[in-house]
This record gives structure tokens, C-alpha cells and sequence, in this order.
């Protein structure tokens, strides 16, 4: 399965109770994504995509509106703030995954360096920039729960949208899209009231590593440590772990 890897590594992360605790975390984030995405491309978000994406995010995250619209002005430059740009890093785990990561930052030679660090800890290492990108391709992401429709009625749904594939997955239905046709997709979706479990612009592993055993551990804490950066927004891997090496990993 093209995103298994992936995709369970969000559903581990709901078992943890991960996204509950960090929320902290995930406000930080959305905010200097918000902030970035104004300052490239303006504070409209009509004419926005990035914009328009990070702001249904952190309402989905029920952020204050108060703060998405200062961090809008941060990035305008109506409001003082730091500086943030834009920066990918990639390299490798254990048993040679690939790791592929996306960060703002306002200090890149700080940030290259913690992000090089947690590699070595955790039985990886940072490589040069183009060494695993090539592996992904850039894909819209929707995950809908099974039990909240049919797969056939969502199959209609997504494909009359522009979706490019729907596949059946352990516990969700995952659409995959076009990046330019993930907006319009997701938004058929959400007009007929079917809850999504997550939506993303996600890069896609095109291949993908099985793991087993110990390294399962080693992965999992790779991926924790390099999410649980201040400066980290996006951690893909193309690793694959099944369904009962997970549940041990969890438990």
C-alpha cells in the first residue's frame, strides 16, 4: 500500500494521545505557517492556497480566531515578528529509511544542527539536500473514517471532485489527490457532512520499507523526536510497519 507507512503512523499517534499533548506544539506550528504563507503570498486568502490550507487547519485545530488573524498580520508585516522562511531536510533512519523533512525556521544554522543531532541519536543520519526527495511525490491526503460511510458513495464523491484514487486502508478510506485539485476534493467531501480524520498536502513515498522487530522502536522514536521539534512541521518516511508490530509498539 502506496502511504501505509504513513498513514499509520498518524493513527499511532492518535493511540498515544499525541495530538491531544502536543497541542502547544501544533498551535506554534500552524502559527508560523500561517505567518509564512501571508508573507509569500499575501494576507487574501481567496488568493492564497497555502494560506487558505493553514487556516482551515488551525480552525479544525480550534485555534482562537483572534490568533490566526495576528499571525496573518505578522506575516504581512502589519504586526512585528520574527522572520520565518521555509527549509527541507532529508536523510536517512534505521535499516536506511528515508526520511524527508519540512520546517520554518528562523534560524537556519540552528535549526540544520538540532535536526542533524536527533538523526545521529536516533541510528540515522542527515544527508545532502536531493538525496531521498526523489522517492516522494507530492499528493493530497484525505483520511475518512469506515464506519462513517460507504465506500462507494465516497469513491462518487471524490472522483466527481478531481480525486485521483481512493484506497481501502486498515481503519480509513484514503483519497489521494492532485495538489492542485486537493482543495476542491476535500470541500465535496466536507459539503456532504462526512467527517475526515486527517487532510493533508503530504509527500508519498513511492516505494516503501518493511520494518520489523527492534528497528520498529528505532523508527518510531526517530519519527517522535523530529516531529516533536519546535521548528519541524512535516516529517514523511517511506517505512512500512503492519498492523501487529504496530499494536506492540503501542502498547
Amino acid at each position: 500500500m502506496l502511504m501505509s507507512g504513513h498513514s499509520k503512523w498518524h493513527s499511532i499517534k492518535h493511540k498515544k494521545g499525541a495530538a491531544d499533548a502536543k497541542r502547544g506544539k501544533l498551535f506554534t506550528s500552524l502559527i508560523k505557517e500561517i505567518t509564512i504563507a501571508a508573507r509569500i503570498g499575501g494576507g487574501d486568502a481567496e488568493g492564497n492556497p497555502r494560506l487558505r490550507t493553514a487556516i482551515s487547519t488551525a480552525k479544525a485545530a480550534n485555534m482562537p480566531a483572534e490568533n490566526i488573524k495576528r499571525a496573518i498580520q505578522k506575516g504581512t508585516g502589519e504586526l512585528p515578528g520574527l522572520s520565518y522562511e521555509d527549509a527541507t531536510y532529508e536523510g536517512y533512519g534505521p535499516n536506511g529509511i528515508a526520511v524527508l523533512i519540512e520546517a520554518v525556521t528562523d534560524n537556519k544554522n540552528r535549526t540544520v544542527s538540532e535536526i542533524r543531532h536527533l538523526f545521529a541519536k536516533n541510528g540515522g543520519n542527515l544527508g545532502q539536500s536531493g538525496c531521498v526527495s526523489h522517492l516522494f511525490q507530492k499528493k493530497g491526503l484525505i483520511l475518512v473514517n469506515k464506519s462513517t460511510t460507504d465506500e462507494d458513495n465516497l469513491m462518487t464523491i471524490a472522483l466527481e471532485a478531481g480525486a485521483e484514487d481512493l484506497k481501502d486502508s486498515d481503519e480509513a478510506f484514503e483519497v489521494y489527490t492532485a495538489p492542485q485539485d486537493y482543495d476542491d476534493v476535500l470541500e465535496a467531501i466536507k459539503k456532504k457532512e462526512i467527517p475526515i480524520t486527517f487532510s493533508d498536502l503530504s509527500m508519498l513515498p513511492q516505494t516503501t520499507l518493511k520494518i520489523e522487530g527492534k528497528s520498529v522502536q528505532q523508527v518510531l522514536r526517530l519519527m517522535e523526536s523530529l516531529e516533536d521539534h519546535d521548528d519541524v512541521q512535516k516529517v514523511f518516511s517511506n517505512f512500512d510497519i503492519d498492523e501487529t508490530e504496530m499494536e506492540k509498539a503501542v502498547s
